[in-house]
C-alpha cells in the first residue's frame, strides 16, 4: 500500500512512536493525517506541525473510537489506513511476588487499551472497508506479544492477545481486500520506556521512534504482516518454539537477575 494521497488515522499520535508515525506519513504524502490522543493539547501541537487534524480519543472507549472514525470520514473522506498505536506501560513491577497481582486494575486498563481498542477499530471500520473493497490496519503491539515481558504480566498478556486478534483479523478478511500489519519492536526511546523499570529489552538496542516509524512504513508498502524493527526478535521466536522449556528457564534466569538488581 502506498499512503500518498490517503486519509490516515494514528491513535496515540501525540508522542513517541505515534508522533513519529504521523510525521513519517505526512512526509510520505498522506492527504490528511489525523492525530488522535487522550492528550488533546499535545495532539493539536503535532497536527499543527504537519497540517493534520487532531481529535481527543480514549481508545479504551468504543464511543471515542466510533466518533473518531465518523468525524474523520465526514471531514476528510474515507480512511484508508488506521494505525491503532496507543499503548500504556502500567503494571511493571520486577519485584512482584505474584503474577496474578493484587488488583484487577492493571489488567483491566491494559485490556481496554491494548486489545479492545483494536477490536473497536475493526468493529466499525471492517464494514466500511468491505464496502469500499479494502483498507489497512496497522496495529502497534510489541515484541512482548511474541515473546513475553518480564516484570509485567498484564502487559505481556494483553500484548499476546493483541497478536491473536490481529492474526484473526487478517485471516478473516483477507478475501475482503483488508490488509493487516503488526508492529512489534523491543525497546524504543519513548516516554513510556523511560517511565518503567529497565528490563532486558533495553540491553538489546533501543531504537528511536523515527526508525520504528520508518520500518513501519516500509512494512506497509510491502504489505508485511509482521514488522520487526529489531530483526533479532525473529531468532528469539525460533528459539522459543524450538524448545519452550529451555526458553522458560532462560527467561526465569533473566527475571532472577532483574529482581536481584532492583532489590539492591
Amino acid at each position: 500500500m502506498q499512503v500518498s494521497g490517503k486519509t490516515v488515522v494514528v491513535t496515540g499520535g501525540a508522542n513517541g512512536i505515534g508522533r513519529a508515525l504521523c510525521e513519517a506519513l505526512h512526509r510520505a504524502g498522506a492527504a490528511k493525517v489525523v492525530v488522535a490522543d487522550i492528550d488533546s493539547a499535545a495532539a493539536r501541537v503535532v497536527a499543527a506541525s504537519i497540517a493534520g487534524a487532531a481529535f481527543k480519543c480514549d481508545v479504551g472507549k468504543e464511543n471515542d473510537i466510533l466518533h473518531l472514525i465518523d468525524e474523520t470520514e465526514r471531514l476528510f473522506g474515507p480512511i484508508a489506513l488506521f494505525c491503532s498505536n496507543a499503548g500504556i506501560g502500567g503494571g511493571f513491577d520486577p519485584l512482584s511476588d505474584n503474577a496474578g497481582g493484587t488488583s484487577d486494575e492493571p489488567f483491566a486498563r491494559s485490556w481496554a487499551v491494548h486489545v479492545m481498542a483494536h477490536v473497536y477499530a475493526a468493529r466499525h471500520l471492517v464494514p466500511r472497508f468491505k464496502a469500499r473493497g479494502g483498507g489497512y490496519f496497522l496495529n502497534t503491539i510489541s515484541a512482548a506479544g511474541l515473546l513475553s515481558q518480564i516484570g509485567s504480566p498484564a502487559y505481556s498478556t494483553t500484548k499476546h492477545a493483541a497478536v491473536g486478534f490481529a492474526e484473526n483479523l487478517a485471516i478473516s478478511h483477507q478475501a475482503d481486500g483488508i490488509k493487516v500489519s503488526i508492529l512489534c519492536p523491543q525497546g524504543v526511546d519513548t516516554n513510556m520506556l523511560r517511565s518503567i523499570p529497565k528490563g532486558p529489552q533495553s540491553g538489546d538496542g533501543d531504537l528511536s521512534p523515527e526508525q520504528v516509524a520508518k520500518d513501519a512504513l516500509d512494512g506497509i508498502e510491502q504489505e508485511t504482516f509482521l514488522i520487526l524493527p529489531h530483526p533479532q526478535v525473529l531468532g528469539y521466536m525460533r528459539k522459543k518454539t524450538e524448545n519452550y522449556d529451555r526458553w522458560i528457564s532462560g527467561m526465569a534466569k533473566i527475571q532472577a537477575k532483574m529482581r536481584e538488581a532492583h532489590g539492591k
